[in-house]
């Protein structure tokens, strides 16, 4: 089975009645560069990394061991890594990888869109970057990561194999409902949207990105949302009838979160997984934090979102400590 293929009800993950509900914090930690422009070889700052302890310091307070996925530039800066290095040290963090191929080596392809999405490079490329980047986090982070996440969520028809071969644990690349066929992307509309084993031996434990549909018509947003583009997905979510609702601080309301989480909690869902990325940490970075009072705003967002994630008794929980607890599919 293919990353972000429908699973069969079997594979879905079954975490036990002990497991309550929880939820994690991923930072897609990353290089800076420019949102409105093509990728390049040469955008590799990570000024921004010197923020990350005021964010972990938040999770800290709250009880919450986030799971850094670093990229090559941060895992080979260092400036960049000697940061990284000491958060894990600190022992309340974890750290998995995220693979940008136009900044991790070996560099043996073009810099353009379809290759921007590690799984349509070739086996061997795709395999070699990941070697790459797994050996430069365990060596200048002191910890080997056991979770991914591919840049731009570009999963391709060899990167489940690839990352059991390297003996990773978990995946963290699907981003049920959206769709990127149009950049030479992966198709994830048919994914699910709680947890699931998937691979080539069916022991890769996916953990797709948070996301729901909200509204009056949210029981059909998987047959209706993908329909519609444009004005009408805004008219949609205007007139409360359907909205789709990633659990993420950049460009989602605290509100529309709310109501995702209430969705999800409604629906069953044992699991919640929060994302962002490193460069929103720093003014200047990310188009969703532009300046100090947005970065304020950052804050503030997560302020709110712990605050009714725990007054709906949903807990924190590391990365380890998920893969542990969906045991395998053969306990499940």
């Amino acid at each position: 089975m293919l990353l972000g293929d429908q699973p069969s009800p079997k594979d879905i993950v079954d975490f036990g009645p002990d497991f309550g509900r929880r939820f994690s914090i991923f930072v897609d930690t990353e290089e800076e560069f420019d949102w409105t422009k093509p990728q390049s070889r040469s955008e590799t700052a990570t000024s921004h990394i010197a923020y990350l302890p005021e964010f972990q310091a938040l999770a800290d307070a709250h009880g919450i061991e986030p799971c850094y996925l670093i990229d090559y530039p941060v895992a080979a800066t260092p400036a960049a890594f000697a940061i990284m290095r000491q958060l894990v040290e600190g022992g309340k963090c974890s750290v998995g990888t995220q693979l940008h191929p136009w900044v991790n080596p070996p560099f043996d392809e073009e810099v353009n869109l379809f290759n921007s999405f590690v799984g349509n490079l070739p086996r061997e490329l795709e395999a070699a970057k990941l070697a790459v980047l797994t050996a430069a986090i365990e060596d200048n982070v002191g910890s080997r990561p056991i979770c991914y996440r591919a840049g731009r969520y570009g999963v391709g028809p060899n990167t489940a194999a690839l990352l059991a071969e390297a003996g990773y644990k978990a995946d963290l690349s699907v981003r049920p409902s959206f769709d990127y066929r149009a950049e030479g992307g992966p198709d994830f509309r048919a994914s699910s949207f709680r947890p699931y084993w998937t691979g080539p031996d069916g022991a890769l434990l996916e953990l797709p990105l948070g996301v729901s549909y909200t509204g009056m018509m949210r029981g059909l947003g998987k047959l209706i949302y993908p329909r519609v583009h444009g004005r009408m997905r805004s008219a949609f979510a205007r007139s409360g009838m359907l909205s789709r609702v990633a659990l993420t601080p950049e460009d989602m309301p605290a509100a529309d979160v709310k109501d995702a989480i209430s969705a999800m909690l409604d629906d069953g869902h044992a699991y919640l997984s929060f994302s962002f990325h490193s460069p929103s940490v720093a003014p200047g970075h990310t188009p969703y934090v532009r300046n100090s009072a947005e970065l304020s705003d950052f804050y503030q967002w997560w302020d709110q979102i712990l605050g009714f994630l725990d007054r709906k008794g949903v807990m924190p929980i590391s990365l380890p400590d998920v893969v542990a607890a969906a045991g395998s599919p053969r306990s499940g």
